[in-house]
């Protein structure tokens, strides 16, 4: 526990030292959030959403480039000189989840510039890139299967189910899901990444109970380098993940749930991004086939603030919901 511990502590300072002159990188190459009206999924217009963060225009995103490099630089290097085993494959679907969800979410940062009005290239409508992710998920799912060989969950009095091949297509859901669930929780300043902390912490306690060394560092590595990302990201954030950062960080925080093998674990400790995608689904499956909203705004934090509560009173309120689920899952997991 005390190397796992030091290595967080390791992550956090590095992060930290390159923080800074990495914001004042993406201030140069102009990646930065621009004037302009937002839509849903279905083109809809959301006026309330450009109106509590119109004032944000011309903060940097791309956080989650730095917290992918730090991460994965130093995960590798403790293989080189810390003497444990792991499997690897589990170091590499982790290390697949993070960069390919990542590279999906930097080609949405960089469409954000302008560049799909004149590269055919940046063009992709949203089902395209939803196949993608399906595409992405269930190679990693098909790792767990076919060469980690999970298949089954726990179910408390029933024991272990094993699922069989529908364990992939299960997986795969998970993933997507909490991929996009996390993108659509980093909304306000530190919301996203301080319940990600929460959810990480909670894991670190199922992979020491576990003895998962190869689990364990990525997960306390993750947290260190999330924690000073997260000192600059509260409000008022100086710099966001961007979708680099939520898309990767979702996908791989499904990814460590399933490694545990906690399924149900991992819904109840991500509670709070179950509550955000299914708010969010739900208002627009209405407005699509029934033609009228079920909440006056969505997703879930959006309606806090339009009920006239101050962005950081919502963030740190949620995030008390969020470690409530994250105790409720731990002990949950850990009774199984």
């Amino acid at each position: 526990m005390a190397q796992l511990l030091g290595l967080s502590l390791l992550s956090l300072f590095i992060t930290a030292i390159l923080i800074i002159p990495f914001i004042d990188f993406l201030y140069k190459v102009k990646l930065r959030r621009k004037l302009q009206k937002t839509v849903d999924p279905f083109n809809k217009p959301t006026p309330f959403f450009d109106k509590t963060n119109s004032w944000k225009v011309g903060t940097p995103f791309g956080g989650g480039i730095l917290i992918i490099f730090v991460v994965i630089a130093l995960y590798l290097w403790t293989f080189a000189f810390l003497n444990f085993e792991t499997s690897f494959w589990l170091v590499f679907v982790l290390l697949f989840s993070f960069v390919g969800f990542g590279i999906l979410g930097l080609y949405d940062d960089i469409k954000k510039l302008g560049l799909g009005v004149k590269n055919p290239f940046f063009g992709l409508r949203l089902r395209h890139k939803f196949a993608i992710q399906w595409a992405l998920a269930l190679v990693i799912a098909s790792i767990l299967f076919y060469k980690l060989n999970y298949s089954f969950i726990f179910i408390t009095g029933f024991g272990l189910v094993d699922l069989g091949l529908l364990y992939i297509i299960l997986a795969s859901f998970a993933i997507v899901s909490f991929a996009n669930a996390f993108n659509i929780a980093d909304g306000l300043d530190g919301l996203a990444s301080g319940l990600l902390l929460i959810c990480l912490g909670a894991f670190l306690a199922i992979s020491v109970a576990q003895l998962d060394p190869g689990l364990g560092t990525f997960i306390a590595i993750l947290m260190g380098s999330v924690a000073a990302f997260l000192y600059f990201n509260i409000f008022k954030a100086r710099i966001w993940l961007g979708d680099v950062g939520s898309m990767s960080l979702g996908a791989v925080l499904a990814v460590i749930g399933l490694l545990t093998g906690k399924i149900i674990a991992l819904v109840v400790i991500g509670g709070v991004f179950i509550i955000e995608v299914g708010s969010s689904l739900i208002q627009l499956l209405s407005k699509k086939f029934l033609g009228k909203k079920v909440f006056p705004v969505a997703p879930f934090h959006l309606l806090l603030l339009h009920r006239g509560w101050e962005e950081p009173k919502v963030v740190m309120r949620v995030w008390l919901f969020g470690f409530f689920f994250a105790i409720l899952g731990l002990f949950i997991a850990l009774i199984q």
